[in-house]
């Protein structure tokens, strides 16, 4: 029998109702779990010890009393720190935010607290969500535990890896280009991006509001699709959430196949400079899908290698004026706080000092790239052309999804790289995201689920539907993912 820690959701929430363990002693061993190995995986930026004993004993008294326990209730859960707890330290992992406490909670927090999850606490991310490898934060460098010397991706990093090293059940991220489904892929468990719109970002800290979306990382499929029933829905305090029609819970035994199924193969994802073993991989995975009796179509996205220039414009652009409330003023780091002796004659030099100060090097280049396209003289030729490129993707997807249920692709084009190969390399970082920005760029649902290893590291197939269809992605990765053998 695993250890609790090692549970899947599914598999804790059935122990709980049974009363063949308690969810302090389902918390509690998450919590060693985390004070054993995460000194060497730097997945957790706040761990809330004393919080989470306390809210797992508060379900135990119900369970007690003869409640019977929700899907998540007493389980624990880790959220990257870029999403708002009341009363603790959220930070993006930016110097500029190191001392910032939240006020209020993220509308996901609330859902999940009314779930009556135990929250572990907060884990570390590439700052402000920027970034594909973990290596970006102010505070530390967080290790993929398949191999402490590479990476575990990014920009939700601390989740991805927390997962994959059994410190919690299952963790939240937030995905812009990427940020869920890359950290998965690398780190072997399934990551969802939902469509945009379907979850609410209020109380998430905005990168790029345009393209941002808050997803589970989890160790399975059916779990993910817990989790999204739980956070998912139409809010109030943001204006861009949809109601969702029902997501259904699919039904994943072993036999039930995917004979209506037809899955979509873009002849433009296969491309030279891909690793050879992460392809075969790949493939191995597309074949599977055909022998549970799915057809493969293959299919073009003739604007698809134009998804990523396109991201690199907007998703600046909606940076530069995201981070500029980061002021020292309002709040945020202030030169004249932590330099009271500090000579700062203006308004402006203290701006200047302040932000330089508080962010690093990637927020810096995406702020500077941001202005720049959105610049006189420039908009015209960057931002619009830009916009109605990003109509063109999602153009190449509607009619793609005319001819198929939904789309199979690699999630990354290599395994995890060594931690520091790419930081002097922006444009080659950027690219680790080539296969999962489109999905952003056009709003639909996609998720990543384990695929087998290469080069000894994990490998992701992404499954894309189209938007609100995530019933479709959470059948089709769900059949793959109960018909593996030998992952």
């Amino acid at each position: 029998m695993p250890k609790l820690n090692e549970l899947t959701i599914t598999a804790a929430h059935e122990g709980l109702k049974q009363k063949e363990f308690s969810s302090e002693e389902l918390t509690r061993a998450c919590l060693s779990r985390i004070a054993e190995v995460d000194g060497k995986i730097g997945a957790f930026l706040t761990v809330l010890d004393k919080e989470a004993i306390a809210q797992a004993k508060a379900v135990d008294k119900n369970i007690k009393a003869g409640l019977i326990p929700g899907p998540l209730e007493g389980i624990p859960v880790a959220l990257k720190d870029n999403m708002l707890v009341q009363g603790v330290k959220c930070t993006a992992s930016s110097r500029i935010l190191e001392n910032y406490v939240a006020a209020y909670d993220a509308t996901v927090v609330t859902k999940l607290k009314r779930a009556g999850a135990v929250i572990l606490g907060k884990t570390n991310n590439d700052e402000f969500a920027m970034g594909s490898s973990g290596e970006n934060s102010a505070f530390k460098v967080t290790k993929n535990p398949h191999d402490p010397e590479r990476v575990p991706g990014g920009s939700s990093a601390g989740s991805a890896a927390a997962v994959a090293a059994h410190e919690t059940i299952y963790a939240l991220g937030s995905d812009t280009g990427g940020s869920i489904r890359q950290p998965a892929a690398l780190c072997g468990v399934v990551g969802l991006k939902p469509t945009y719109g379907s979850v609410s970002r209020y109380g998430l800290i905005a990168m790029s509001s345009g393209l941002d979306i808050i997803g589970p990382l989890t160790k399975t499929v059916e779990d993910a699709r817990i989790v999204f029933d739980a956070i998912r829905g139409k809010d109030p305090m943001d204006a861009t959430t949809v109601e969702l029609r029902e997501s259904g819970i699919m039904n994943y035994e072993s036999g039930v196949g995917l004979k209506d199924v037809r899955i979509g193969v873009p002849k433009e994802y296969f491309i030279d400079g891909m690793d050879k073993e992460t392809e075969a991989r790949v493939r191995e995975g597309i074949a599977q899908l055909k022998k549970l009796g799915a057809q493969i179509v293959e299919i073009s996205l003739p604007y698809s290698p134009y998804a990523l220039a396109v991201y690199y414009i907007l998703m600046p652009a909606e940076v530069s004026a995201n981070l500029a409330r980061y002021d020292g003023i309002r709040y945020g780091y202030s030169e004249l706080v932590h330099s009271p002796q500090s000579s700062v004659h203006s308004l402006l030099e203290l701006y200047e000092k302040s932000r330089s100060e508080g962010f690093g090097d990637e927020p810096k280049r995406r702020i500077m790239i941001g202005t720049y396209v959105l610049s006189a003289g420039y908009a015209d030729a960057y931002y619009k052309k830009a916009q109605a490129v990003r109509t063109l993707v999602k153009r190449d997807f509607d009619e793609a999804f005319l001819k198929v249920d939904c789309i199979a692709t690699p999630t990354t084009p290599t395994p995890a790289w060594l931690i520091g190969e790419k930081m002097d390399d922006p444009l080659s970082m950027y690219l680790a995201d080539i296969y999962t920005v489109s999905a952003n760029i056009a709003g639909i649902p996609g998720i990543s689920v384990p695929c087998g290893k290469a080069q000894g590291l994990p490998v992701g197939l992404q499954i894309l539907a189209p938007q609100l269809r995530e019933d479709v992605v959470f059948r089709v990765a769900g059949a793959y993912e109960q018909s593996r053998t030998n992952f």
